[in-house]
């Protein structure tokens, strides 16, 4: 079956005064939950200057991980990431409106990773991201969505403007401000070895890629790789909450499909 370890860890910077991140993760109980549903693991970053952001990051991710633990065996991936971030837009919204007579304003980006014999999936809205590292080589598996990061895709921004662009911090979709939202979901076949990450903004804008693969490639012990990873991103900024879960691959179970069964594979 697959073998999954995982650490995380949240930390409120050294200038803000409470933690809007919020992290989930959904850890199958049997090798048979595990080939039914797989694993889970979800992180919310809520929108800095609107109201209640801690509460609009709570509520996505508990929404998420209940909507996971419930949903039917062998559901496909990509589209049930895809139907609970949609159901989490919902709730973050309806939260929202029943915060205080009017309503108020609340918003989340969220990252979802879920892991199934042996492939992965993400889903993501926002700018909180997911990584791969394997074999050493780390890759960016999502793109932040964020003003300077569009402008940059359509060839009006350099990767240098961009980087230091006002609005690289203007996100572009996020859950809560509207009856849709719109995500991005990839997915790729997993490998013993293999290493997830995911993270706010908090760390991947104050820790660089390579510091990123060279501490969690030093440390075997993922606690000590992420809260290392917090600290270098407080020693380098610390000006925004700081969250990371690190999920390595340990074994896998391959498999094929055959009219939407999976068999294992000799």
């Amino acid at each position: 079956m697959l073998d999954v370890e995982f650490a995380q860890c949240s930390h409120p910077g050294r200038v803000r005064e409470h933690n809007e991140d919020y992290l989930g993760s959904v850890v199958p109980a049997t090798p048979d939950e595990a080939r039914r549903h797989g694993w889970l693991f979800v992180l919310a970053d809520g929108v800095g200057g609107q109201d209640r952001g801690e509460v609009a990051s709570r509520v996505a991710v508990e929404s998420i991980a209940a909507g996971f633990r419930g949903a039917p065996p062998g559901e496909p991936l990509p589209g049930l990431l895809t139907q609970l971030i949609q159901a989490a837009n919902a709730q973050v919204l309806d939260a929202g409106l029943a915060a205080a007579p009017g309503g108020v304003n609340m918003a989340t980006t969220v990252v979802a990773c879920a892991l199934r014999f042996d492939r992965a999936v993400w889903c993501h809205a926002g700018d909180s991201r997911c990584y791969l590292i394997r074999r050493g080589h780390v890759s960016v598996l999502t793109r932040d969505h964020t003003v300077a990061n569009e402008q940059l895709r359509l060839g009006i921004l350099s990767t240098r403007e961009a980087s230091a662009a006002d609005t690289r911090h203007l996100l572009t979709r996020s859950l809560g401000n509207s009856l849709f939202v719109q995500v991005e979901t990839g997915g790729c076949q997993v490998l013993p070895g293999d290493v997830f990450v995911l993270c706010s903004d908090g760390l991947h804008n104050a820790v660089d890629v390579k510091d990123l693969g060279r501490i969690l490639a030093r440390n075997c012990n993922l606690e000590v790789a992420v809260r290392d990873l917090a600290a270098l991103a407080n020693a380098n900024d610390g000006s925004d909450n700081i969250s990371i879960q690190a999920i390595r691959v340990r074994g896998v179970e391959r498999v094929g499909m055959y009219r939407g069964r999976p068999y294992k594979l000799r």
